[in-house]
């Protein structure tokens, strides 16, 4: 369970340049998440040791010309349900509009902790004027300059008392989620897993009200599930589906080991799976592509290998993943997935030992070598797995700063032909010896 900071408001008040402040400032990764629309909007951020995410709600409102107040009220009904803490922004030198008036009446409701940050003030005589704000009875408000930054480190040392303990949970049953575009086949694929047994099926209680966590225990596997699908009655407002999928994919992926990425046999891998992908990536999660409605598909002896290569060729670099072709309805192959999930959950926890690592590893380093740079020959030395939650692996040798992005590629990829990394992200550093 993560916590999300949702930045809202009306359009150019400057929500996307707070939004950048949060996120890069703090050396986040901040992750594209292209695709819903042009902007970028979601990113990781930290403040003293508190990891959170942020979302720009404006980045999902069409450009401005077509804007409407109901788009921008979606937003809003849509970030008031999934996020923890609710930033309102508003321009100290427009003061209060109609749509702000709009907005507020939506945050009273909400029963979340609501920040009124005023911005664009700048100097003290704005800082008198960011009083009006007042009038709307939500409590402090909070002066800042998004452009220069100042004020927004109060804000945040406030904000995060209202954080919820992310509590590590006991338990270390994998836990496994399934993701993809809406309507892909998920919700059949969990109905089709657990079935109607409801004795086997236990939402853990205590978890959030964001997902639910099932434990499945049958045929001899035994894990969690996290299901964030159709929790939530649907509100009164017609639904932004992609903003809420996006949202809802992010908090699932961040808690799973395991990603199982759905995606549609008559549509392929689409620019929205390949951002999935790689944000599980970048999140070092263990991957497995899943291609539903497989009984639709015409085919031949060589259609799923051509199938298998036209993914690969899309998700490059990190093509070493396992791709399962299923149909939840027919429940061919759902059994197959899991155990496939199950083995890069293994794969993502596997320790190799230093001494196999040099005897396997040296000897194809020596033969080949990283190409000499400037008349300079590097020499690696010795190698070591880095404790982790993930693969990491570091390669101690001479002048690791000449070390170029091909020759490391070629490293991981010896690391996957020698011990068995499908479907997990690995990391490789190479450090002075």
């Amino acid at each position: 369970m993560s916590n999300i900071i949702a930045i809202v408001g009306r359009p150019n008040v400057g929500k996307s340049t707070l939004f950048n402040r949060l996120t890069e400032s703090r050396k986040a990764i901040v992750d594209d998440f292209s695709g819903v629309t042009r902007d970028r909007h979601y990113g990781s951020a930290e403040w003293t040791d508190k990891q959170f995410t942020v979302i720009d709600t404006g980045g999902y409102v069409a450009n401005s010309e077509d804007l409407f107040e109901a788009a921008i009220r979606e937003q809003v009904v849509i970030a008031i349900e999934e996020a923890t803490v609710l930033l309102f922004m508003v321009d100290v030198v427009t003061g209060i509009t109609d749509l702000d008036d709009e907005i507020a009446q939506l945050l009273r409701r909400s029963n979340k902790p609501v920040f009124i940050v005023v911005n664009k003030v700048d100097n003290t005589q704005l800082q008198n004027d960011a009083s009006v704000f007042y009038g709307f009875g939500l409590g402090e408000i909070y002066p800042i300059s998004s452009m220069t930054g100042s004020g927004t480190g109060d804000l945040l040392d406030d904000v995060i008392k209202h954080f919820e303990d992310v509590v590590e949970e006991e338990n270390t049953l994998p836990k496994l989620t399934i993701v993809g575009r809406p309507n892909v086949g998920k919700s059949s694929l969990i109905n089709a897993l657990i079935g109607r047994e409801r004795n086997i099926v236990t939402p853990i209680a205590g978890t959030t009200r964001d997902s639910i966590h099932i434990h499945y225990n049958q045929f001899g596997h035994e894990f969690m599930f996290i299901d964030t699908a159709g929790l939530r009655k649907k509100t009164k407002v017609k639904e932004n589906i992609e903003f809420y999928s996006v949202m809802r994919t992010i908090k699932a992926l961040e808690e799973a080991d395991v990603v199982i990425l759905m995606i549609d046999a008559m549509e392929g891998l689409e620019s929205q799976d390949v951002n999935i992908f790689h944000l599980a990536e970048k999140n070092k999660k263990g991957i497995v592509i899943l291609v539903n409605k497989w009984d639709l598909v015409e085919k031949d002896s060589k259609t799923t290998k051509i199938f298998e290569d036209q993914i690969r060729t899309k998700l490059q670099p990190f093509t070493d993943v396992p791709i399962v072709f299923t149909s939840a309805l027919t429940k061919q192959r759902i059994h197959q997935a899991i155990e496939t999930a199950l083995e890069v959950h293994k794969n993502r926890a596997k320790k190799v030992p230093t001494s196999k690592l040099n005897d396997v590893m040296l000897p194809i380093i020596e033969k080949y070598p990283p190409p000499a740079l400037k008349g300079k020959y590097i020499k690696i030395k010795y190698i070591t797995q880095i404790n982790g939650t993930s693969p990491m692996f570091a390669f101690f040798c001479n002048l690791p700063q000449y070390i170029k992005e091909p020759y490391k590629r070629f490293i991981e990829n010896k690391l996957r032909e020698n011990f068995d990394f499908s479907g997990v992200p690995i990391q490789i550093y190479f450090r002075q010896k």
